[in-house]
């Protein structure tokens, strides 16, 4: 019984080799989402072309990942994962490469959106390719895996894009893909599950609720981005693109509700484990992305440092979640989330009390510090929530489970930048008063590529101080459902059930069944 039980939490060879070739590809998708953010203005002046129209290029390749999302569980049944992980890998090349080559800024949005097709099937398709592959005893070990790429993933990219557009040419931001994904593509080839061809449950495309639900979610995804350019819910193109999304996705939601085989699975939520799961995974999102939406603008507008600085002042944070990860995916497999994630989230809560009194001099040391606990948090919370959401599935459910995951993930991450950009721009107008008209209002405060002075630059701190008691309290909020997760862990069940099965390859171990439920 030992010896199975040893088996059942060790990372066999070929976990360990598909584990590496889903966070290669990962990474590059994850890091797309943030590493054109520092090019903008450099492509705005070589295009020729207003900031308007060059910020498309971040905003079509986030659209085309809320549009492909939604098909990435069908796709997967339909084909198979390794032939959709290899089709949009190769989709994420020819466009990265594309898009290095663009002669204007129509081209470049484009092949942004051509990337963006094949990235945005990256991520749910490797969380379906490694659930399928370690079982539910280590469920908890690789999910923390995968969580390494998306916590240093937007924290590295600003990072590597102003190091490259400041030493070489922007379009390296692009080519710096190629070499990366044919690497990938080879190692996928190879090391990818070969029983992946046994594991197809083939359904017929939802036809109608595609045309309701990728449009739904693309058009909400981009009223909560225009909330972040206009500061405003009450602008026209806001009101108008959230009302389209939330029509189409509550036609989607009745849709779904009455057909078999839908393009999501909403039934899924009839599983306790799986529902609190997924109010964790959008809170978390919520903060995660909320929170990188506001550290990075703290340190470039309210102490002035460029945007690859700030990058690498964020970076004890992605350090500190990627030092902690493993172990807590171990605990997660022996003891249940219930005993690791509640701890981290305030751990997180806590860690960001710091950012609410923040200052033009706050001590960076200190600030680093806390960052590094502040990552201590969320790798005992994000990566644990996303392993329980699986436990109670068969691996028939993962693939649309992993698709609903990462949906709502997105959807809480914007929900949270459209809030905390409001309040802190009613907040840097409330704090500058008369100062706000000479600096060109708000925006122009936070558009400013120079140095603020103190008597700017101050009210600006404390309007970001006032913001971080928000990116708090939804922490806090995060809490109220980590309580209700289940407190057993997969592999207490699974260990006992069937001793040979834990003693095998990932593939002949027992289905994820619904023993799990408290």
């Amino acid at each position: 019984m030992a010896r199975s039980e040893a088996n059942a939490f060790t990372l066999t060879p070929e976990v360990r080799r598909t584990s590496t070739v889903v966070v290669l590809g990962s990474i590059m998708s994850i890091l797309d989402t943030t590493i054109v953010a520092v090019a903008l203005a450099t492509l705005g002046r070589d295009f020729h072309v207003s900031v308007t129209t060059i910020q498309w290029v971040a905003t079509g390749y986030l659209l085309a990942l809320a549009m492909v999302i939604p098909i990435t569980g069908w796709a997967v049944d339909r084909f198979g994962a390794k032939l959709i992980w290899m089709t949009s890998l190769s989709l994420f090349i020819i466009g990265s490469s594309l898009c290095g080559m663009a002669w204007s800024a129509s081209s470049l949005i484009v092949f942004r959106v051509l990337q963006g097709i094949g990235g945005g099937m990256l991520l749910p398709v490797g969380q379906s390719i490694l659930a399928r592959a370690a079982g539910p005893q280590r469920m908890g070990r690789v999910m923390s895996i995968i969580g390494v790429p998306m916590v240093l993933g937007p924290i590295m990219g600003p990072v590597i894009g102003g190091l490259i557009v400041s030493n070489y040419s922007w379009r390296w931001i692009f080519y710096i893909n190629v070499p990366i994904g044919i690497v990938t593509l080879l190692v996928s080839q190879r090391w990818l599950p070969k029983w992946d061809t046994d594991e197809r449950f083939p359904s017929a495309f939802d036809t109608l609720g595609f045309c309701l639900l990728s449009p739904g979610l693309a058009a909400l995804v981009y009223s909560l981005a225009e909330v972040g350019t206009t500061g405003s819910f009450t602008s026209t193109s806001v009101i108008i693109s959230f009302a389209i999304g939330i029509v189409l996705m509550t036609g989607f939601i009745l849709h779904a509700l009455h057909i078999k085989n839908p393009l999501l699975e909403l039934h899924l939520f009839k599983d306790r484990n799986f529902t609190i799961a997924n109010l964790c995974i959008f809170v978390l999102g919520a903060t995660l992305f909320g929170s990188m939406f506001l550290l990075p603008l703290y340190y470039q507008i309210a102490r002035g440092q460029e945007a690859w600085v700030a990058g690498l002042l964020m970076a004890p944070q992605g350090i500190g979640a990627a030092c902690i990860m493993r172990w807590a995916g171990n605990i997660t497999d022996r003891f249940g989330p219930r005993r690791i994630v509640p701890f981290g989230v305030l751990l997180m809560a806590v860690a960001t009390i710091p950012f609410a009194f923040v200052t033009t001099s706050t001590s960076e040391a200190l600030l680093a510090v806390t960052l590094f606990v502040r990552g201590l948090g969320l790798g005992l919370s994000m990566m644990p929530v996303t392993a329980a959401a699986y436990f109670d599935l068969s691996h028939a459910e993962i693939p649309k489970a992993s698709t609903t995951m990462n949906i709502v993930r997105q959807v809480g991450g914007s929900v949270a930048t459209a809030l905390f950009a409001v309040v802190l721009e009613r907040q840097i107008v409330a704090n500058l008063g008369p100062a706000a008209a000479k600096a060109g209002g708000s925006a122009g405060v936070i558009s400013s590529t120079v140095k603020l002075p103190p008597q700017v630059a101050d009210p600006v701190a404390a309007a970001f101080a006032h913001t971080f008691w928000w990116s708090v309290g939804t922490i806090f909020l995060a809490f109220i459902p980590t309580l209700f997760l289940t407190d057993r862990a997969p592999a207490q069940a699974a260990a006992h059930a069937d001793d040979e099965a834990v003693d095998g390859d990932a593939e002949s171990g027992p289905r994820i069944a619904g023993a799990m439920l408290d």
